[in-house]
């Protein structure tokens, strides 16, 4: 597979498991070292979340809080070869909501990720959400 498909599988990987609360299959997108920010409509920047039990905290919390079905639809994926086992990417995200049985566009972004490979598995070592409009009070997208 090469580096293009491997990280498009990544970015995939990242919104389902997130999606369906697959917190296992989540937490292996990241490498043990990584780290997550965001910002929200031009705010402050918020983060950084170190490490497994920051980032999953983070996503535990943002997920428990929301009363909705979320669908994070990332695309225009562009990556970069940085180095050896190394790489650049970014994406769109549109995040979908489902509630009552009516569908409504939360707010779109960008992702910006640094890929390494690891134990033969491409993961985020870090990874920046700009969303465009705030989705709700509660984080992340």
């Amino acid at each position: 597979m090469s580096v293009y498909e491997s990280v498009a599988n990544l970015v995939a990987e990242y919104a389902l498991a997130y999606d369906e609360r697959d917190w296992d299959a989540l937490i292996e997108c990241f490498t043990p070292d990584a780290s997550l920010t965001l910002r929200v409509a031009g705010g402050d920047r918020v983060g950084p979340f170190r490490g497994h039990a920051e980032i999953m905290r983070l996503m535990r919390g943002s997920a428990a809080a929301q009363d909705d079905r979320r669908r994070h639809v990332c695309t225009n994926l562009m990556v970069s070869p940085t180095g050896s086992g190394m790489a650049a990417a970014r994406s769109y995200l549109t995040l979908l909501s489902v509630r009552d049985r009516r569908l409504t566009v939360l707010s779109t972004g960008t992702y910006t990720d640094e890929v390494a490979l690891t134990e033969g598995t491409w993961r985020l070592r870090t990874r920046h959400l700009e969303l465009d409009l705030p989705a709700d009070d509660r984080l992340p997208g």
